[in-house]
């Protein structure tokens, strides 16, 4: 029997463990006078003593000597230390996976399928850091500038006023596909031109994507232009097309070099998209080793018939509590993810259909039989949060405080 089985067994046959054991769980021990306290900079359980300073008739108590003298560097701002490690990412199924809220030093890949939303998932991540008051940066391999754009606002996301004032910025790795941009420009109806327009000044463009060391410079370069250090976040809207620009350990690379500058280095965290298609054991499929996050996205086909149920889960994310559980959600202009149960929407469709048949007299519309199956010709209920009637609250929204 191992040391620690004989432990648990003694402890078992003399009715629990011993209270004067020592905890292992950070805490101070019950009745110690400083049990419950956290340490005014770092957040974290003080486990013994800790530290004590004063700043203007308060006293402030630390774990250690260390965060002490980071609490005095920043002036006794009490949030300036724990805020940083992790933020709520604005998402309704990811917030229901993560109770603790995003590391801010993760690296996330988004895997979705073809037809899930993919690109609003994305543009929701951004927006969400923007009514944060957050800076965020775009790195755009599937669109130009003025598609990003309109992302954003064909979902009620106004982002003009953040590209005005260099809150949101553009890194364009699109363009460079283009022969002639003043033909593409001369073919603009007047409010795609008015799109370009205003996002040219919050716009770097790379010559060539190809050479991802520009790329990273032109990265870097534009998260010093806004102090983005423990705050905000990196959006890249494809990692698929970026594997077809170069080779696959170029790619590899540059993730793992991303990866150790922005999120680990700038304590900012990095959102990757990758769209799974056919068979997909390559490149960035096959990240999982490097990554600190997977969030998968996909379309079934099995809990409605003849419907296809967008759902999104977290597999995995490192130093926080993960419930990986699968989530069915629908995107609404202005709300944006709205996480729903499509079996219990079909039902109140169907209650609902059946009301208003017998109110109109129509047997032949209330003719469903006990499993719920419509019959032979007729449209099958609607599944999904806008099947809701107008003076219903939408499944998921009231759970939403922005």
């Amino acid at each position: 029997m191992t040391d620690e089985r004989r432990s648990t067994a003694e402890d078992d046959a003399a009715g629990g463990p011993d209270p004067e054991a020592p905890r292992d769980d950070g805490e101070a021990e019950p009745g110690h006078p400083h049990a419950g306290e956290r340490c005014a900079f770092c957040e974290l359980p003080i486990p013994t003593d800790g530290v004590e300073v004063n700043h203007d008739g308060e006293t402030y108590r630390c774990c250690s000597a260390a965060c002490r003298d980071a609490l005095e560097r920043v002036e006794f701002d009490p949030a300036a230390g724990g805020g940083h490690r992790r933020v709520r990412s604005g998402v309704a199924a990811f917030d229901s996976s993560l109770p603790q809220g995003f590391p801010r030093n993760a690296f996330v890949l988004l895997a979705g399928e073809a037809g899930s939303r993919d690109r609003a998932v994305h543009a929701e991540l951004v927006w969400r850091a923007l009514q944060r008051g957050e800076p965020a940066v775009v790195v755009s391999f599937k669109e130009p500038p003025g598609s990003v754009v309109q992302q954003f606002l064909t979902l009620e996301w106004n982002v003009l006023p953040f590209l005005e004032s260099g809150q949101l910025h553009i890194v364009d790795c699109f363009t460079y596909r283009l022969s002639d941009r003043d033909r593409m420009f001369d073919r603009m109806d007047e409010w795609n031109a008015h799109l370009y327009d205003v996002a040219t000044d919050a716009t770097t463009t790379i010559r060539d994507p190809t050479d991802l060391g520009e790329v990273r410079n032109k990265v870097d370069n534009a998260l010093e232009a806004r102090d983005m250090v423990d705050e905000g976040l990196v959006l890249i809207d494809s990692l698929t097309e970026l594997g077809t620009l170069v080779q696959p350990v170029q790619a590899y690379d540059f993730v793992k070099d991303l990866r150790a500058d922005v999120s680990k280095g700038r304590f900012v965290p990095i959102f990757a998209g990758a769209t799974i298609a056919g068979g997909h054991d390559g490149f960035p499929h096959d990240l999982g080793y490097v990554v600190d996050g997977i969030v998968e996205m996909r379309l079934n086909e099995e809990i409605i018939p003849d419907t296809l149920i967008k759902q999104a889960r977290i597999r995995k994310l490192n130093g926080v509590l993960v419930i990986p559980e699968w989530h069915a959600y629908e995107y609404t202009s202005g709300l944006g993810m709205v996480t729903f149960d499509p079996e219990e929407e079909q039902e109140k469709t169907r209650r609902r259909r059946a009301a208003a048949a017998r109110e109109n007299g129509d047997a032949a519309l209330d003719a469903e039989d006990g499993n719920g199956d419509h019959r032979k010709g007729e449209t099958p209920a609607p599944v999904g949060p806008e099947s809701a009637p107008p003076d219903e609250p939408k499944p998921g929204a009231e759970a939403r405080d922005d």
